[in-house]
């Protein structure tokens, strides 16, 4: 019952209300008990912690750890309400270095639930027992002095039918659980985490001596044989971590895990310059996949903006936001450091296929090489490779001898002492691409006019659109002019592109445009149009060259920095080193 002074409308809430109002924010589903236990559990100093779960938490969730455990009178005070051992003023708030602080998530817990505590401290002579029902602090005994904490959380709100009723599944709701364990398992390699349910053992992650070691156990080693490693610092800020590479990025976004000070959580900054870092690398229709751990100066992080601490605010948003997406651009640029770093491209059938080039090479035969001339865009007289009005990305130097080509579509070249099969049509667009990214940045694309002009039929509202950004067009080196009231005039491309084909270039370009108003950034506006122009400018599929134009383009891509996708994210090359070609024809070791 609501307690009132008279006749007044303001009523002081009973202590059981408040609890349950508090529990509201903090205990959303059986994952968020877990969450709130698992922390208390690592800032005990944990080594080995043990979930057990029966019917997605509903039932049953016990945490056993091996912390430093509690002494006879804190144990029940770890039941009140804002009774933390980890904070002891306000000016704590802005340098949190452990998991929890609040003091709110026992208590929370306790008022919608049954809790059973067991915990002795380091060389006690007796442990503790205690039960709280309904947020009320019952039997308190002594237990086995086993150093660490047990609890257990039964009967999860049992005197909450509401919130009851909207949880999912039991099998839905231990997915959530499943997840919350996986994250605290990759944020702390060290501690070994074991999680069961319905008695049967689900994980079991031993202690791991690296960050590495850890994402290998969680999502094997596959994700890391895809990956890239990251690294970068700037004054009071760290990220390191691993992000798919461009090649086998998948729509699917797991894993898109972010740890900030070891803690998991989300932040709009990071994710942002991810996706920013990515940019022209990714597919359309792909997303980033990474595990990100940044470290931070704690007195410039709010990690105090969300009741259950998902989310955290930086002081400096933009220097964190550049610091990731400098470091995501710089790994898929090809600033690789180490062997885990390195693009996995060798899997099994490549390897049979490339043994299949070798041999051919070997004999002569059903490799092509032809020498007939490529027909050449007679208004640019330009050769199909050009050469760039600027230096080029420093990448080793390495004599590239031209081998051949596989139908028409595959160069094949020996590069330095590897042997490389590249797609001409992705490798030439990225060479483009960059080309046309370096001239934009400093505002020197030069339209090259086409001696006649190509007409293209649009729908009405397609020529608005593009009438709507006909001037910021004409800064990326194309002029195009209405030509009746659906009628457009392709009158100059960028100089350097070979003839591209005005009806499906243009369908490309609307689709480019009509997303304009969502880009992040004027950058990401420019390089999808970019992008376009890259790929309906390089040399096709099915186009023959002869050995010189095959060295120049390899060259090039080569200059560019051996990128091994186009902006759209399609792969460029693979390649064999002299020791996997020793391996494939049982030549090593002799």
């Amino acid at each position: 019952m609501l307690r009132t002074d008279g006749s007044g409308r303001i009523c002081i809430l009973p202590e059981e209300v408040i609890g349950r109002i508090a529990a509201g924010e903090v205990v959303e589903r059986p994952a968020a008990v877990v969450k709130e236990l698992l922390e208390n559990s690592i800032d005990a100093g944990s080594q080995s912690i043990t979930i057990d779960v029966k019917d997605g938490g509903l039932a049953l969730i016990r945490v056993t750890d091996d912390g430093e455990g509690m002494s006879r009178e804190d144990a029940p005070r770890a039941f009140e309400r804002h009774a933390t051992s980890k904070l002891r003023s306000d000016l704590d708030l802005w340098s949190i270095r452990t998991m929890g602080f609040r003091g709110e998530a026992l208590p929370s817990i306790a008022a919608v639930a049954h809790v059973r505590l067991m915990t002795a401290t380091r060389f006690a002579e007796v442990g503790t027992e205690l039960e709280v029902v309904g947020g009320t602090i019952g039997r308190i005994a002594e237990a086995p002095p086993v150093t660490g904490t047990r609890i257990e959380v039964a009967e999860l709100f049992h005197n909450q039918p509401a919130r009851k009723k909207f949880l999912k599944s039991p099998l839905t709701e231990f997915s959530h659980i499943s997840r919350v364990v996986q994250q605290a398992s990759l944020a702390w390699p060290s501690i070994h985490f074991r999680l069961m349910h319905n008695g049967e053992a689900i994980f079991n992650y031993p202690s791991a001596s690296s960050d590495d070691d850890r994402i290998a156990q969680v999502y094997r080693r596959t994700f890391l044989d895809q990956s890239l490693r990251i690294k970068a610092s700037v004054p009071g800020a760290h990220v390191s971590g691993y992000i798919v590479d461009a090649v086998h990025a998948k729509p699917a976004r797991t894993p898109q895990e972010l740890f900030v000070n070891r803690r998991p959580v989300r932040n709009a900054a990071v994710s942002h310059a991810v996706a920013e870092g990515y940019g022209s690398f990714l597919a359309k229709g792909s997303q980033p996949r990474f595990v990100l751990f940044l470290e931070i100066d704690p007195d410039r992080l709010d990690v105090n903006v969300h009741p259950t601490k998902r989310e955290v605010r930086f002081s400096d948003n933009e220097l964190i936001h550049q610091l990731v997406r400098g470091a995501v651009r710089q790994a898929l640029s090809g600033g690789k450091t180490d062997e885990l770093g390195r693009t996995a491209f060798i899997e099994s059938s490549v390897h049979r296929t490339l043994a299949s080039i070798v041999t051919t090479l070997s004999t002569g035969k059903s490799v092509e090489a032809e020498s007939t001339t490529l027909r050449h865009d007679p208004e640019t007289q330009l050769p199909l490779v050009s050469e760039a009005t600027e230096p080029y990305l420093q990448v080793p130097s390495a004599e590239v001898t031209a081998l051949g080509q596989i139908n028409r579509t595959f160069l094949i070249a020996q590069v330095g002492g590897d042997l490389t099969v590249i797609d001409q049509h992705t490798a030439h667009e990225r060479v483009l691409f960059e080309r046309l990214c370096r001239a934009w940045k400093t505002r020197d694309i030069q339209a090259q006019p086409l001696l006649i002009p190509d007409a293209v039929e649009l729908s009405p509202p397609q020529a608005a659109l593009l009438q709507r950004y006909q001037s910021d067009l004409e800064q990326l080196g194309m002029e195009i002019e209405p030509f009746g009231s659906s009628t457009i005039l392709i009158r100059a491309i960028p100089v350097g592109l070979g003839k591209i084909d005005p009806v499906t270039f243009l369908q490309d370009l609307m689709d480019d445009l009509a997303q304009w108003d969502r880009a992040s950034s004027l950058e990401a506006r420019v390089r999808s149009v970019l992008a376009s122009l890259a790929c309906h400018g390089a040399v096709r599929a099915g186009r023959s060259m002869k050995p010189e134009e095959i060295k120049t383009l390899v060259e090039e891509w080569r200059a560019e920095g051996e990128i091994t996708t186009c902006p759209h994210g399609r792969r460029t090359s693979f390649r064999l080193s002299i020791t996997d070609l020793e391996k494939m024809f049982g030549r090593a070791g002799w």
